[in-house]
């Protein structure tokens, strides 16, 4: 989700900085925006100067002095600790008057803030994956962010051609809410023996979704959805209905986590 965020901005013509503080992961990202540049390229949707202005305005580094920006969006770890961490490493960096955006899908951006010294500068961003493809963010709003912050990151998802949705802080927010049912009946539908991995997201993309769950769930990563399944259901009181599935968590427990392993309800 970094790469594409950082590809995105940097398309958009902002001086972009990429940090993280896995060299190797730099590099990773750093080949990853190149080939989907040159992807671009190759299909005319850009030109080969338009790549190399937009390679650019992107530097990639794991020193966080150099993380000076006027807002800083993060796509770390789905843990509030490490998060609110960063967060204040990034205030001694730059002063109290930095937007903190966080990526997270799920954590309350209330508890996020309350840890941090400029609770009116945090806000949520939520990008949605591939963030170099789908129009959406989420903009959630907690209890002590400033309506200027949200205003500021509102014109800035527009200016990357996003299309944003303003939300309060809620277990979710507005899609992985949403979402729950989409995964979760899924896996009920495979747990009685009721149908395969295979017709459930064949049915679902003939519906006019772009991915079935199963997809969904591998691209995303299992981990990653199994844990935002766990903060919501633990978030509204434990309702069964949003009960965790038994499939999933014997994926997690396996290593099968999606593409990003090679194994997850579909061989890469």
């Amino acid at each position: 989700m970094g790469s594409g965020i950082a590809q995105v901005s940097a398309q958009a013509g902002f001086n972009t900085i990429q940090f993280d503080v896995n060299g190797a992961m730099l590099e990773k990202s750093k080949a990853g925006i190149e080939k989907s540049l040159q992807f671009l390229t190759d299909k005319q949707k850009i030109s080969t100067e338009e790549k190399d202005a937009i390679l650019k305005r992107i530097l990639f580094t794991s020193n966080i002095q150099q993380c000076v920006a006027d807002v800083c969006i993060e796509a770390i770890i789905e843990k509030k600790d490490a998060k609110v961490s960063l967060f204040n490493d990034l205030i001694k960096v730059n002063g109290a008057q930095t937007i903190l955006a966080t990526n997270t899908s799920s954590i309350s951006v209330n508890d996020i803030a309350a840890g941090v010294s400029t609770p009116s500068n945090i806000v949520g961003m939520h990008f949605f994956n591939p963030a170099t493809i789908m129009k959406l963010v989420e903009v959630i709003k907690g209890n002590q962010t400033s309506d200027a912050t949200v205003e500021t990151i509102m014109t800035l998802c527009k200016r990357m051609n996003k299309v944003p949705v303003v939300c309060k802080d809620a277990p979710g927010f507005i899609v992985n809410r949403v979402a729950r049912h989409y995964y979760l009946e899924a896996m009920k539908l495979i747990e009685l023996n009721l149908a395969t991995v295979e017709t459930v997201d064949a049915i679902m993309e003939a519906t006019g979704f772009k991915m079935g769950p199963f997809k969904l769930m591998d691209l995303i990563g299992m981990d990653i959805n199994f844990g935002v399944s766990h903060i919501v259901w633990e978030a509204l009181g434990k309702p069964e209905r949003l009960t965790p599935s038994i499939v999933q968590q014997q994926k997690v427990e396996a290593g099968d986590l999606g593409r990003k392993t090679g194994n997850g309800f579909y061989k890469y």
